[in-house]
């Protein structure tokens, strides 16, 4: 039964994600309404709606009895142990400034466990998909984290992940700080489903995320994981489900310890 859902929705959330990059990439550099969300700096324009619009009416066409979260709408749909995370455009800052990093995410949760990520990158065309246990795959093509020797942390690139309230929190700019001065490279492309998969895709050595929840979060978390990566909070704990105020380092499995005494150094 489950199987059979999960197949289904892969097939939804493909179709949708790229009906909604097309939208994304047909408007970029041309779209007309930019607002400020929240107190944070945060944006959203016609082009985030327009593209959620189409995501949420395929997934409410398909699973009428599922409920979604969708990043502008909310909750949507009944109550139900089947849920949907919808991030029409990750990355919307870097949209408003004509700065092609951005993605469309969505994933399908059973019981608050993700079992499915779909992210779409429409200016490369890039694909990645993830059903759990079943892999990590990027235009078709599995991939697997791979381990690379003798890999040290100034010598590695480190994706930065922090949510908008966290702001110049001073535990957040310490722990920043620390880790920018210890590594070759720290990147902060505020588009995080992306940073997700190049980890996963082995174009970066690790993510840290400080308090970063949101329909953003787990389909990256599961691409990594099912990669072959390692995903735990702080205090080394692996990392499952559904969390309110995450703390996160992401890693090849056989560096889990490095990094976690590197980022305890810095708290």
């Amino acid at each position: 039964m489950e199987k059979t859902i999960l197949r289904t929705a892969k097939d939804v959330a493909v179709s949708a994600v790229k009906a909604a990059g097309d939208i994304i990439k047909q408007r970029f550099d041309s779209y007309h309404q930019c607002e400020e969300k929240g107190a944070f700096g945060d944006v959203v324009t016609e082009v985030d709606h327009l593209a959620e619009q189409v995501i949420v009416e395929a997934i409410g066409h398909a699973f009428p009895e599922h409920r979604i979260r969708s990043e502008e709408a909310g909750q949507l749909g009944k109550d139900s142990d089947w849920l949907w995370l919808v991030d029409p455009l990750d990355g919307t800052n870097n949209y408003v400034i004509g700065l092609p990093v951005f993605a469309v995410s969505v994933t399908l949760l059973y019981m608050k466990q993700p079992l499915l990520g779909v992210i779409y990158e429409p200016m490369t065309d890039r694909l990645y998909v993830s059903i759990k246990d079943e892999g990590f795959y990027c235009n078709g093509i599995q991939m697997q984290m791979k381990k690379k020797p003798q890999l040290q942390p100034q010598r590695s690139t480190l994706g930065w992940i922090q949510g908008h309230p966290v702001q110049h929190d001073e535990r957040a700019v310490r722990l920043r700080q620390h880790l920018d001065l210890k590594c070759k490279r720290m990147l902060r492309v505020w588009a995080p489903t992306l940073v997700w998969c190049m980890l996963a895709k082995g174009d970066a050595e690790a993510i840290v995320l400080y308090n970063s929840e949101g329909e953003d979060l787990y389909s990256g978390v599961l691409m990594v994981q099912e990669a072959g990566g390692h995903v735990m909070d702080f205090q080394g704990r692996p990392f499952q489900g559904m969390c309110d105020e995450p703390y996160l380092i992401a890693c090849h499995p056989d560096y889990k310890d490095e990094w976690l005494l590197l980022v305890q150094q810095g708290l």
